[in-house]
């Protein structure tokens, strides 16, 4: 059972999802970061400058820093290896001074400006649109291959013309005439983008604003799995009943002066900052972000185990594994993260560990990857924020 929580007072917004009583993901919206939330956004952008060197340009979306934007983001979207293929020489894709459709793919943050692209991605409940390309791929979470074969071979068959998608795991079990629904709004969506960029003047504008965190997290869940919305403020409470009309969800929302208080949801958000965190066998993790990447750091503890060292060490490793799946999620952790566990010796040992954190991530709304353990025997993975401005 899910619930979404959403807390407002004169400072911030709390959007929090607890499933079965329990925080799960928590996001705090404040006006500054409201702002500099741009992700997904879709910009007439002006090219301003172009680095040969670099392979990429500069481009002006209206925004406080030009966004940065490279070749390979650039070029028509043949397949997914773009980056094998890149002999192509940006002067010759683009010109300064040129109008280009671009979307922020990572926002800016206090150094850089946004990273964009120029291809295109619109999220909807069962598919994501790809305009401008040929690739139809599906969500790495739908493991049946028949359902596999079946969601492809509709979708190939909905598609227009030079237009790609990815379905995503939420299609599982669909049937065409709700894929084609969820499509066919897609499409009008991209089809009001194409017409006002072509009729626009040549100046940097926002043509399309992405879903809220709201919309992301009901777009995102399973169906008919979120049970209610709870709020504390009467003019939330009638903008979500907007935003659920225009979604055509069917979510009951109701209102609670205290719901931080009833869901006991204040030590939980506390606890979800703290750099340390203890597990069951009395050992704990350690999270530190930097600017380059996110270091966990797993320790025994207290826990010194009952038989032997390497049943011990995987006793450890093994809780902190469903933590950290737990805390990325919970923190909404993205890119490149570190994990330093405690030494396993035994080669089998670190593919159960590895099991262990492919099933612990399914929950996971994010797209994540799993690169593996490296020569120094660091756990090596990625994962994409799901609203951030880092």
């Amino acid at each position: 059972m899910i619930e979404l929580i959403v807390n407002k007072n004169k400072e911030e917004k709390i959007i929090a999802v607890v499933e079965n009583g329990k925080l799960v993901e928590i996001y705090e919206e404040n006006e500054q970061n409201i702002k500099a939330r741009n992700e997904g956004n879709i910009y007439i952008g002006i090219v301003k400058d172009i680095v040969p060197g670099m392979q990429a340009a500069f481009v002006d979306i209206g925004t406080e820093k030009n966004s940065f934007i490279h070749v390979k983001d650039i070029i028509p979207q043949v397949d997914e290896k773009v980056e094998k293929r890149i002999d192509t020489k940006i002067k010759n894709v683009i010109k300064v001074g040129q109008k280009i459709l671009v979307q922020i793919q990572k926002d800016s943050n206090d150094k850089k400006g946004a990273r964009t692209s120029t291809h295109i991605k619109l999220t909807g409940k069962y598919v994501v649109l790809m305009p401008n390309t040929n690739i139809v791929t599906i969500s790495q979470k739908i493991e049946n291959e028949s359902e596999k074969e079946r969601l492809l071979k509709i979708l190939r068959k909905l598609l227009p013309e030079n237009t790609g998608a990815i379905v995503r795991t939420a299609a599982v079990k669909k049937n065409e005439e709700e894929l084609k629904e969820d499509l066919e709004q897609l499409l009008s969506k991209w089809n009001k983008i194409k017409e006002k960029f072509g009729n626009a003047p040549s100046k940097s504008q926002l043509l399309y604003k992405s879903p809220s965190i709201l919309e992301k997290i009901i777009l995102d869940l399973p169906e008919n799995r979120i049970e209610k919305i709870m709020v504390n403020d009467k003019n939330e409470y009638k903008e979500i009943n907007e935003i659920l009309k225009e979604m055509d969800e069917k979510i009951n929302v109701e209102i609670d002066n205290n719901i931080l208080e009833k869901y006991e949801l204040e030590k939980q958000i506390e606890k979800s900052k703290q750099r340390k965190v203890w597990l069951n066998c009395g050992g704990f993790i350690t999270i530190d972000q930097t600017e380059a990447l996110v270091a966990i750091d797993v320790n025994s503890g207290k826990f010194t185990g009952k038989s032997t060292l390497e049943e011990t060490v995987y006793k450890v490793n093994y809780e902190a594994t469903i933590e950290i799946a737990k805390q990325l999620r919970l923190r909404d952790i993205g890119g490149i993260i570190i994990i330093d566990y405690i030494d396993m010796e035994n080669q089998e040992t670190k593919q159960k560990i590895l099991k262990v954190l492919e099933e612990s991530i399914k929950k996971d709304r994010s797209k994540i990857q799993i690169v593996g353990f490296t020569p120094l025997d660091l756990l090596e993975m990625t994962r994409k924020h799901i609203c951030s401005n880092d």
